[in-house]
């Protein structure tokens, strides 16, 4: 029997799963596989055994980062992969790097670094779930690995200003917005009609950015004019994490309840209306062969 798989992540906010990109991608992922974890929000990173999150416990296995989660999800046979060619399997891990590379640095910016949405949103959410006093230290301990994050990824030193690299940082970001439109097209899902690691990570990125509530942000206006990757962040909550789903789902299954009821009661009146019918029908006695004489009395009719 597979050992329970318990998945500690920051929790829910503004219509999400999770505030926190890497932790949606791996609930994303789970649904998307199939695989059934126990999901943990926690107040603060501490709580957990490897100081970050997300992070999977299974037995005594703990996996983080959401690459790695989802490697050993493939390995315990949750695989939302297994349909995709090679030349797919190698667009995805193309459009992945280009998601960490050139996405990525402009979401941490916009979350933790823009000073009107750290104030106003992402410190305030971040401190109403830590405890007393931590919540004083967490927000501003995650904002400087974002900013240290931020520039080591541009190739930048840290003693560097960040004012010198936000224009590229912004500029790349919208760039990647527009390529994963364009990738996405009309389809609900990058390849085919199944999600994929891909949506997995694409919803991760652009989930918390779509619906955030920011106070200033150009990206947050340039994702929204894309309308293809808004509907495809939406298509995902409503069909993978919508509390509404299973009453839809009984909804469907009373309709075709209904539907089998009413074809069942016109099969029954057709059948009453063909025995009225036979009823009606004027009735023939059944013809039946005169019987032959037998031997004895052909004997006793013969005469003397």
């Amino acid at each position: 029997m597979a050992a329970a798989m318990e998945l500690r992540c920051w929790g829910g906010d503004w219509g999400l799963p999770s505030v926190h990109t890497d932790s949606l991608v791996v609930l994303a992922y789970a649904k998307f596989s199939g695989a059934k974890l126990s999901v943990s929000p926690v107040d603060w990173t501490w709580k957990t055994l490897t100081a970050s999150v997300p992070e999977l416990v299974c037995g005594d296995t703990v996996v983080e980062e959401p690459t790695q989660i989802l490697n050993f999800l493939r390995k315990q046979r949750f695989n939302a992969d297994y349909e995709l060619t090679a030349r797919q399997g190698a667009d995805t891990m193309a459009y992945i790097a280009l998601l960490e590379e050139k996405l990525r640095p402009a979401l941490l910016h916009t979350f933790w670094v823009d000073a009107e949405n750290y104030s106003n949103l992402t410190r305030p959410w971040f401190a109403s779930r830590s405890p007393f006093p931590l919540n004083f230290f967490i927000p501003s301990r995650l904002a400087n690995a974002a900013l240290a994050r931020i520039l080591v990824t541009r190739g930048e030193g840290l003693l560097h200003r960040i004012s010198e690299v936000e224009g590229k940082i912004y500029s790349d970001a919208k760039e990647c917005l527009n390529l994963l439109s364009y990738r996405l097209g009309t389809a609900d899902y990058f390849f085919d009609n199944s999600p994929t690691s891909l949506d997995a990570f694409a919803f991760g990125f652009l989930a918390p950015l779509h619906k955030a509530d920011l106070a200033s942000s150009p990206l947050q206006s340039h994702l929204r004019q894309l309308d293809n990757l808004t509907r495809f962040c939406d298509n995902i909550l409503a069909a993978h994490f919508s509390p509404d789903k299973p009453c839809k789902i009984a909804e469907t299954m009373d309709a075709n309840l209904q539907k089998l009821t009413q074809l069942v009661n016109k099969e029954s009146n057709l059948i009453e209306k063909m025995d009225d019918n036979l009823r009606s029908s004027p009735q023939h006695k059944p013809h039946r062969a005169e019987p032959k004489p037998s031997l004895s009395s052909s004997k006793n009719s013969t005469p003397a």
